[in-house]
């Protein structure tokens, strides 16, 4: 199990995917996207895009594939909230509301 690669990957994705939850919960609980990167959030998406197509070339949909689609999924995720704040934000100053 411990010299198994891929137990070392599962665990590196479980640990950075265990902060997607809290972001998302602050950008909805805070309604408000500052101090989120757009440019950081396509980069992240794109490693993980980038780790699923090896992960699925060598090996094929494991629970470590899984893992990639679920971080990938957290942060789009987050991505498309704060994109919708930051719209609304727009719109609300618009209007002088």
């Amino acid at each position: 199990m411990f010299s198994n690669p891929q137990f070392y990957e599962g665990l590196m994705l479980v640990c950075f995917g265990a902060s997607w939850p809290f972001a998302i919960l602050k950008t909805i609980r805070a309604k408000n996207p500052a101090g989120k990167s757009f440019l950081f959030a396509f980069f992240v998406i794109t490693g993980y895009i980038g780790g699923s197509i090896a992960k699925y070339m060598r090996g094929g949909v494991d629970l470590v594939f899984c893992l990639y689609l679920i971080d990938m999924t957290m942060v789009t995720a987050d991505t498309i909230l704060c994109w919708y704040y930051l719209k609304k934000r727009r719109s609300l100053e618009k209007t002088g509301n």
